[in-house]
């Protein structure tokens, strides 16, 4: 996304002159964000993944997400939602698409300095939104993960790609994983919600001691037992390689109070840690060339493939200390 881009857009959206210089954001995986000063405020404009929005389902995914955000606001949740424009959030501008907020002060907590505190508030938020909407969900079979990792390795060796050696390594690891992950899936009981899946630490910003949400995008209707699982793992420390028992209790103390299901047979499912291998799929076909001929995109994709096998690999070898506080939950509150 050039500058001429953001003035187009900032200017198409009334929104004043800029001042100084547009800046980038870091921190996201797949969207690029820019800080914006004009002379009417601050705002922060999200750049949407060209690749993303390329998807047959992306328009609807997004316009579906962005009347669920109107629904946490209607309850209280602590979000930070687009701004509207003649009744339209997501806006289009030299053949991209974007969304503007206002600015929000505050910082996003790194994965290494997490707090119980923290953790506490962040499953009591994502309780919140899970008791908003809940149903129970026809018996059907479950959308299973089908990566052929075999296939993928043979693409890196005729590319040469530097994540060949990774793969070969642990193609085993891989392969048992997705199955884990397929046989956790079989085995979650039938329940839907209205869920925040993305609320990994990235996505809350602290000010003040208050926590916001950001990046929506990702809102719908999923399992709560998944979504919590998989969201108190990334909060305790399994993201970075330091899994802190002290915090997954607290992310799980803080949701038990806000929404009880009665699910408590979160160590049975452990399987359901392996989500990751999705995201590792979409970042193998990113390293090859196979999302995007970008070489920055080529070249995010080959971190994150490491990054991701590592994580996998971890999650693995702490499987027994992970399952031990999954065992321990106090018993229902009702």
């Amino acid at each position: 996304m050039s500058d001429q881009h953001i003035r187009a857009l900032i200017e198409q959206c009334g929104l004043g002159t800029i001042e100084g210089t547009v800046l980038p954001v870091s921190g996201g995986l797949m969207h690029k964000m820019y800080k914006v000063c004009t002379t009417s405020g601050t705002y922060a404009v999200k750049c949407l993944n060209p690749e993303i929005m390329s998807r047959p389902d992306a328009m609807n995914n997004y316009s579906e997400a962005e009347k669920l955000e109107r629904i946490l606001e209607d309850n209280g949740l602590p979000v930070v939602t687009a701004m509207s424009f003649n009744g339209k959030k997501m806006l289009s501008e030299g053949g991209g698409y974007y969304y503007i907020f206002h600015w929000q002060e505050g910082r996003i907590t790194g994965f290494n300095g997490i707090t119980k505190e923290q953790c506490f508030t962040a499953g009591t938020l994502l309780g919140r939104i899970h008791r908003i909407d809940v149903h129970e969900a026809e018996a059907e079979e479950p959308e299973l993960s089908e990566v052929d990792f075999t296939s993928l390795l043979e693409s890196a060796r005729k590319r040469e790609s530097t994540i060949v050696q990774v793969l070969e390594e642990n193609i085993t690891l891989l392969e048992d994983a997705q199955k884990r992950l397929n046989e956790a899936r079989k085995n979650l009981p039938a329940i839907s919600v209205l869920s925040d899946d993305d609320m990994d630490p990235k996505n809350i910003m602290w000010h003040d001691g208050n926590a916001y949400i950001i990046d929506l995008e990702c809102l719908g209707y999923s399992n709560p037992v998944s979504s919590c699982l998989n969201l108190a793992l990334q909060w305790s420390g399994t993201v970075t390689g330091e899994f802190s028992k002290d915090n997954m209790e607290a992310f799980f103390m803080g949701y038990l109070q806000a929404y009880d299901n009665g699910f408590r047979s979160y160590d049975r499912i452990f399987g359901i840690a392996y989500t990751w291998i999705e995201w590792l799929e979409y970042n193998i076909r990113r390293a090859l060339g196979m999302v995007s001929s970008d070489a920055e995109e080529m070249k995010l994709g080959e971190t994150e493939t490491l990054n991701t096998v590592g994580r996998i690999g971890y999650l693995s070898s702490m499987e027994e200390d992970i399952c031990s506080v999954l065992r321990s939950l106090p018993n229902c509150s009702r």
